[in-house]
């Protein structure tokens, strides 16, 4: 039997030596690259015993820049030292790393080496960076206010929140994440204002994400939040700049991702979901009267359908008697219980909606309101619904497109469908259960470990610029949730003289 073990493990052994090693550190990296039809790795001279070699990928590199700015300089045999020293361009490096090489190789740079066997390269900054130009925000559009939105380069997105923050204060921390992507991050925020606990923990858990690729910020946002299971966003995307300088000088973390239009913020609360940019531009009277619109709106897509199920099910005693007879006479024909009803308009609406995103936008626009409206015509004439609910969800949908973060409309949308069920088993007490179990979870939940509720645990001065904005004047802390350093933000003295008036003597 020892023999036997012995004889197997001296197999084993030889079978171990005679594998290759093809692990990519110790490989040559031009071999491996040039498995790439798109590698190049071309010798600049006709003569092979004179330099130079240039190394790169030409779908990542400009080649304007390559023939301008790099090939002219290597016409003089020299070192790469002094090569470097003559090239225009300021990102450049001279390596014998492999993995550096490939990194830098994978990310539109070109690598010159004086001889085709040289280890040792000088890595030459030529990346083709052409990006939309910026544009208006899509999702958050306003009539008044700046007008410029983010886009898919990290670079000109941090560039344009040091444009208007240029301070020292202003601190910008990069990492790659993304084991097959290396997507580049950047965590953002005021070092002097910034909590330093939200910080780290921002810090923490980007760091701990494990994954292949990372396409969009939402990526990012739905791996790092504190429950991922809600259906509540924690972290909100936004692509105007005006909302993440006003979130870095009240003490929030903004992570720039790069490839993603959306940058994302945090800490916040639920109140976030009705704070528009342009509640800022306005008088702070209209402003909460927006406000309130957009809250009442919520409100009413999350229990209008739920409260005409429970309503004809269980309380007909609650309806006027004028209502109720219209209500009886619309009803009369129609053969399924409000439940169904509610779902065949409801998913209709939904269906609509996904299809008119999906397709071309001059094509998806008309299709949307040519098929809701022949769509809502042809259910009521063929008696599957009343036409008193085809106004009501009518009125539900337009309702939950009023808050301010397109990531709250599609939760509002997804919500109501448990509250609906619950009034259909229980009437309007089933949409009070419905309520108190959504009202516990909100309360839960938390944003970087702060509460999402808001208005719980009481903070007098978070109340200045939640539900309501009050006057800049009495606005001079930053909210106590964040935990900033720096709680004094404005100093304004209302009993200072203004200018004189025509009724002065």
């Amino acid at each position: 039997m020892f023999k036997k073990w012995r004889e197997k493990k001296v197999e084993d052994t030889k079978n171990i030596e005679e594998q290759p090693n093809t692990s990519p550190e110790k490989t040559n990296w031009v071999e491996e690259l040039s498995r790439s039809n798109d590698f190049v790795n071309d010798h600049t001279s006709s003569e092979k015993t004179e330099p130079f070699w240039i190394s790169y990928f030409r779908t990542l590199v400009m080649s304007e820049t390559l023939h301008r700015d790099v090939v002219p300089y290597l016409s003089e045999s020299h070192s790469l030292d002094r090569v470097k020293n003559n090239i225009p361009i300021q990102q450049t490096i001279v390596t014998s790393d492999k993995k550096l090489i490939k990194e830098k190789l994978l990310q539109g740079f070109a690598a010159i080496r004086l001889t085709e066997q040289d280890t040792k390269c000088l890595l030459v900054n030529v990346a083709n960076n052409k990006f939309r130009d910026i544009s208006f925000p899509m999702m958050e559009s306003t009539a008044l206010g700046p007008q410029a939105g983010y886009v898919e380069e990290m670079d000109t997105n941090i560039n344009l929140i040091r444009k208007h923050l240029p301070s020292s204060d202003l601190h910008v921390k990069e990492m790659q994440i993304g084991k097959l992507s290396s997507t580049k991050v950047a965590v953002i925020y005021m070092d002097s204002i910034a909590d330093k606990d939200n910080v780290e923990t921002v810090l923490q858990r980007i760091n701990d994400v494990q994954y292949d690729h990372i396409s969009d910020s939402s990526y990012l946002a739905s791996m790092i939040e504190d429950n991922t299971n809600s259906l509540f966003p924690q972290i909100i995307p936004t692509e105007r700049t005006d909302r993440t300088i006003a979130a870095l000088t009240e003490g929030k973390i903004v992570i720039v991702v790069d490839g993603s239009p959306d940058v994302l913020i945090a800490p916040i609360t639920l109140a976030e979901s009705v704070v528009a940019m342009e509640d800022y531009y306005v008088p702070w009277l209209i402003a909460n009267y927006l406000r309130l619109i957009r809250l009442f709106g919520l409100c009413v897509s999350l229990i209008i359908s739920p409260l005409y199920i429970a309503v004809l099910t269980y309380h007909y005693e609650l309806i006027p008697a004028k209502l109720l007879d219209s209500l009886v006479a619309s009803r009369a024909a129609v053969p399924f219980p409000p439940i169904i009803e509610v779902l065949i308009l409801e998913i209709s609406v939904e269906f609509i909606k996904e299809s008119s995103l999906r397709l071309p936008t001059k094509i998806g626009t008309t299709l949307g309101i040519v098929g809701g409206i022949v769509i809502g015509q042809a259910i009521v004439e063929a008696k599957l619904t009343s036409s008193i609910l085809i106004i009501l969800v009518g009125l539900s949908t337009l309702a939950s497109y009023t808050s301010a973060i397109y990531k709250f409309n599609n939760s509002v949308r997804l919500v109501k469908y448990p509250i609906i069920v619950m009034a259909q088993l229980l009437g309007l007490i089933g949409i009070v259960i419905g309520l108190n179990f959504l009202l516990a979870h909100l309360l839960r939940l938390t944003s970087l470990g702060r509460p999402y509720i808001g208005f719980y645990p009481f903070r007098k001065n978070m109340f200045k610029d939640l539900w309501v904005r009050l006057p800049f004047w009495m606005q001079k802390e930053n909210p106590d949730n964040l935990r900033p350093q720096v709680k004094q933000k404005a100093v304004f003295d209302r009993r200072s003289p203004g200018p004189p008036s025509d009724f002065d003597e």
